[in-house]
């Protein structure tokens, strides 16, 4: 009798959706088009390459979903987890501490005494590289860049991505 209850407990919580597994969307219903996430990390990959770093660069949606991972020439297998986590960091934590790049979580994080916290956090890496893509003011993206001898420097490259969309942001809505 006992084993027929747990089985059914069981059973209960395979049929209900779980609140995690349903993806946040932007509040205008936005979404990057693949044809911007590729010409953000394409430059990106090309600012950082012009100064000598083999970068990877990857973009997220809202939910933290991977939209386009392209590991730079030469750049190290590592690279594309590191850009994903720097961009996963800004989506999901940026909007609820109001940054737009992972330099501004990682000193939050480095001044706060249990910020160490956060880096055992799944996919969460705070470390300068991730910079927000917005669409009149919501996040609707983000763009993760590692590889350079720095997060600076990845984050640098990561703008100058974002940048390159930014007209296009405007005028695709």
């Amino acid at each position: 009798m006992r084993h027929r209850y747990s089985l059914a407990f069981v059973v209960g919580f395979a049929v209900l959706p779980l609140g995690s597994a349903i993806a946040q969307v932007g509040e205008s219903g936005y979404s990057l088009p693949l044809s911007l996430a590729v010409k953000a990390a394409t430059k990106a990959i090309a600012t950082c390459a012009s100064n000598g770093y083999p970068v990877s660069a990857v973009v997220v949606d809202p939910s933290g979903v991977i939209k386009l991972e392209a590991k730079g020439d030469h750049s190290t297998i590592h690279t594309t987890t590191a850009g994903f986590r720097k961009a996963y960091t800004v989506v999901t934590f940026g909007p609820i501490f109001r940054f737009d790049a992972s330099s501004a979580f990682a000193e939050l994080v480095s001044k706060n005494p249990n910020g160490a916290v956060f880096s055992t956090l799944p996919d969460i890496l705070p470390l300068a590289g991730g910079v927000a893509i917005k669409a009149k003011g919501e996040v609707v993206a983000a763009l993760g860049v590692s590889g350079s001898p720095g997060g600076d420097k990845d984050e640098a490259c990561a703008q100058a991505g974002v940048a390159s969309i930014k007209d296009d942001l405007t005028s695709s809505q």
